[in-house]
C-alpha cells in the first residue's frame, strides 16, 4: 500500500506541483492538500498521513506553529519547505526543534540542477521519512523531554557572554598560543587511549541530534570538535550561531585558516568542503570550493574525516549520527585504519538509520549508542568525566 502524504501550502501552484511530483512514485499517494496551518492540523488529525510536506509562511497559522500542534496531537513525519535566506534558515531550525524531521529548499532549482533530479530527490526524502513513521511517536516523546531538559539546563545569553569574554574564539595572541599548545597534548582516559580530536558527521535529523549532544558538553571540554552536517550554505551560519547561544562550548561556522582549539566546535560550511591541514600540534582548517561531481555531498563527512585521519591518525574519536545514505563510511574506515575509534548512533534513536547503519554493517563502528547516551559517553571516553 502506498504511503499517504498530505501537502500543505497556501500557494495553489506549489500544491499542484508537489502533488504531481510525489504521485509519480508508486510508493506514494497524495491523499489531500491543506491551504494553511489550521487546515493542516485538522487534516493531520482526521486523515493520519504518513508524511506531511509543510510550508513555513502561511496565513492563519504558520508552519512552525502547525508543526507544534501536529506533533502534540498526532505525531507525524514532517518535511519542511524553506527559503534559502537567513530568516528562512532560522525559521526552519525552529520547525526542526518543534518536531519536523527534514527540510528542502522551496525553490527546486536550489535542490538540484534539473527538474527531474529535484523531483527524484523530493520523492526519495518523502519515502525515507514515511518509513520512520512507525517509531516516530516513541522518539517524539523522548525528544520532547530531552529538548526541554537541554534548553532548561543550557547557559543563558548572559552567562554565554561571560564565558566568551573569558575565552573567545578570537582570543588575544598570548591566550591563543596557550590554547593551541593544549591541542598538541593528547588527552588520556583510564584505558590509556589518547585523543586530540572529536569528529561528528550527520545528515537528516542531525540538527536536533547535534544540539542534544553539544549542549551537554562542559565549557572546558578538552578537545577541538569538527562537525559535518549536510545542510545548504544559507543555513550553516544560522545553525552555528544558534548552537553557540545554547552551548557552553564555543561553536562557529568554520572559516578558512581557523586554528583548532580545545572546547571549540567548527561546523563545515554548506556547499563547500572542510579539510584539516597542518600538523597534529597545530592543525588548521581549509575551506574549499568543490565542483566535483564525484562527491555528492558538500560538505562531505568522508572528505573531512579522511583529512582528519591524515593529520591526527588514531587520536580521533569519530561519531556518525542519524542521516540518509552512507557518507562517512569511507572516512570512518580511513580513521579506523589509523587506530581511531568510531561510534554510531543506534537505530532506535535515529530519524533515519542510514549513515550509522553503513559504518555499523561494514564493521567499522565498535559501539552503537542511543542519542541520549552519546554526550556522557564522549565525556568519559576522553577522560573528562
Amino acid at each position: 500500500m502506498p504511503y499517504k502524504v498530505l501537502v500543505v501550502d497556501d500557494s495553489s501552484f506549489f500544491r499542484r506541483r508537489v502533488t504531481d511530483i510525489l504521485n509519480k512514485d508508486p510508493n506514494l499517494t497524495v491523499i489531500d492538500v491543506a491551504v494553511n496551518g489550521i487546515d493542516a492540523v485538522e487534516k493531520a488529525i482526521s486523515l493520519k498521513p504518513d508524511v506531511i510536506t509543510m510550508d513555513i509562511e502561511m496565513p492563519l497559522l504558520n508552519g512552525i506553529e502547525a508543526v507544534k500542534q501536529i506533533m502534540a496531537k498526532v505525531p507525524t513525519s514532517i518535511l519542511m519547505f524553506s527559503s534559502l535566506t537567513h530568516q528562512g534558515a532560522n525559521a526552519t531550525l525552529e520547525a526542526l526543534e518543534a518536531g519536523a524531521l527534514d527540510f528542502l529548499p522551496k525553490k527546486f532549482n536550489e535542490i538540484a540542477k534539473t527538474t527531474d533530479d529535484a523531483g527524484s530527490l523530493l520523492r526519495q526524502r518523502v519515502v525515507e521519512l514515511a518509513k520512520t513513521q512507525g517509531a516516530l511517536k516513541r522518539r517524539t516523546i523522548l525528544r520532547t523531554q530531552e529538548t526541554r531538559a537541554t534548553l532548561s539546563s543550557s547557559v543563558n545569553p548572559i552567562n554565554k557572554a561571560a564565558i566568551q569574554a573569558r575565552g573567545s574564539l578570537r582570543s588575544p595572541k598570548g591566550e591563543s598560543a596557550q590554547r593551541e599548545s593544549i591541542v598538541s597534548q593528547p588527552i588520556k582516559r583510564s584505558s590509556g587511549k589518547e585523543y586530540q580530536l572529536l569528529a561528528i558527521g550527520t545528515s537528516t535529523g542531525g540538527p536536533i541530534a547535534l544540539q542534544k549532544i553539544l549542549t551537554q558538553l562542559p565549557e572546558n571540554f578538552p578537545l577541538p570538535i569538527i562537525l559535518v552536517q549536510h545542510m545548504p550554505a544559507a543555513f550553516t551560519l544560522a545553525f552555528a550561531n544558534r548552537l553557540n547561544t545554547l552551548c557552553k562550548i564555543n561553536v562557529k561556522e568554520a572559516e578558512h585558516g581557523d586554528v583548532l582549539k580545545p572546547g571549540c566546535a567548527y561546523l563545515a560550511p554548506g556547499g563547500r568542503q572542510m579539510i584539516l591541514d597542518g600538523s597534529a600540534k597545530l592543525a588548521k582548517l581549509k575551506v574549499i570550493e568543490d565542483n566535483s561531481e564525484k562527491i555528492a555531498f558538500k560538505p562531505s563527512v568522508d572528505v573531512s574525516f579522511g583529512s582528519a585521519a591524515k593529520i591526527f591518525g588514531g587520536s580521533v574519536l569519530g561519531v556518525i549520527l542519524t542521516g540518509m545514505g552512507s557518507d562517512g563510511r569511507e572516512g570512518s574506515r580511513m580513521l579506523k585504519s589509523r587506530g581511531a575509534k568510531i561510534w554510531a548512533q543506534d537505530e532506535a534513536s535515529c530519524v533515519v538509520y542510514g549513515m550509522p547503519q553503513a559504518v555499523t554493517s561494514a564493521g567499522i563502528s565498535e559501539l552503537s549508542l542511543s542519542l541520549a547516551d552519546i554526550s556522557e559517553s564522549i565525556i568519559k571516553e576522553v577522560g573528562h568525566g
